[in-house]
């Protein structure tokens, strides 16, 4: 059964909502009180509905227990009667996957951390794919990417790319892609035809705001350098590279792609907020997940979620043992979806069913 003194909450807090914005409010608060309605607004509709198939629920079982009614409309009440028993089965379900805990991040962008793995120039050529496939998908969500910091491969790809990926909505996507992606492919290089195997590792990374975690300057170490490129060249002679060295956890951030300083120490404070946030969520993860692990992994960047098989064109996801014939697909990110929303309908499930317990 649903909780019906949480259904009443939901929509009195949907009635106040809409009378506050109706007085006139303006600026933060308008802006906060529309996206809460925008937010609540699926799950407002969801519970109206479910109360008005059960009040003609009801209605139907009421007139099944009278005797008196002949048989053609016992008959088409039956059907009404199982008609609605199944409408307010799905109504039931849309409202308890609303119900669900919301993941703060959930709503929010991120950054997105791709490096090669084990398999050198080709772990690299496939760090640069899966980037690709990301920022492929990304644009259609609509999704803007800006790279924050690449470090390329001697013969193409990446050794290492961060990127911001700002939206609404980015987390919840794709917070299930970190972990080891491998690949099983025949090199370019490869002269006798022998399938190869590789990787690379993905981080997906909640964006931090100023309320998630404040950064004390006593506890930053910063160095400015000269950029450098691939094979170590100079990139410029100014010292426009930034190192920032958190020394309370040893975490380092490295970041040069722009020519100004300032915009690097920028964007190396922000990638700075984002790895000591999402260490603060992992470490709150691992605790609450002690005696029970999740259903679609969890999330650690050494665990293997993913492989890529291109001679037999398929992609298995090992957390769900999902596997798609449709590698070329989902390479270019028009079928990641697929992967991705049975992940979350997945998570989605191990939730429901630990709520049960």
């Amino acid at each position: 059964m649903l909780p019906n003194e949480k259904l009443d909450l939901i929509l009195r807090r949907h009635d106040e909502i809409e009378a506050r914005l109706s007085a006139g409010v303006a600026g933060k608060e308008f802006s906060d009180l529309s996206r809460e309605l925008s937010d609540i607004g699926p799950v407002v509709e969801a519970i109206r509905e479910w109360r008005a198939a059960a009040d003609e629920l009801a209605g139907v079982e009421a007139m099944l227990a009278d005797r008196a009614i002949d048989a053609e409309m016992r008959a088409l009440a039956e059907e009404e009667k199982t008609a609605a028993e199944e409408r307010i089965a799905a109504l039931e379900q849309r409202i308890r996957l609303a119900l669900l805990p919301k993941d703060s991040a959930d709503e929010g962008s991120a950054i997105l951390e791709i490096r090669g793995g084990t398999g050198g120039d080709e772990a690299a050529l496939f760090a640069g794919d899966l980037f690709r496939m990301y920022q492929r998908y990304a644009e259609a969500h609509g999704w803007k990417v800006e790279v924050l910091s690449t470090s390329e491969g001697t013969a193409g790809g990446y050794k290492e790319i961060i990127a911001e990926v700002n939206g609404r909505g980015v987390f919840a996507k794709l917070k299930f892609e970190s972990g080891v992606h491998r690949v099983q492919r025949v090199p370019a290089t490869e002269a006798q035809g022998r399938v190869h195997t590789s990787a690379a590792t993905v981080a997906v990374m909640p964006m931090a705001e100023d309320v998630d975690i404040e950064l004390n300057e006593t506890d930053l170490k910063i160095d400015t350098m000269r950029a450098q490129g691939a094979g170590g060249q100079h990139v410029n002679k100014t010292e426009s590279a930034i190192r920032i060295t958190h020394l309370p956890t040893n975490t380092v951030v490295f970041v040069q792609d722009e020519r100004s300083q300032h915009k690097n120490k920028a964007r190396a404070l922000m990638l700075m907020k984002a790895r000591l946030y999402d260490a603060q969520r992992q470490k709150l993860d691992a605790e609450r997940a002690a005696n029970r692990k999740s259903q679609v992994g969890s999330g650690d960047r050494s665990e293997r979620i993913r492989t890529y098989n291109f001679p037999q064109g398929r992609v298995t996801d090992h957390r769900i043992n999902l596997t798609l014939y449709k590698l070329d697909k989902v390479i270019t990110g028009e079928a990641l979806d697929e992967i991705i929303d049975a992940l979350i309908t997945e998570h989605q499930a191990e939730q429901m069913a630990a709520s049960d317990n």
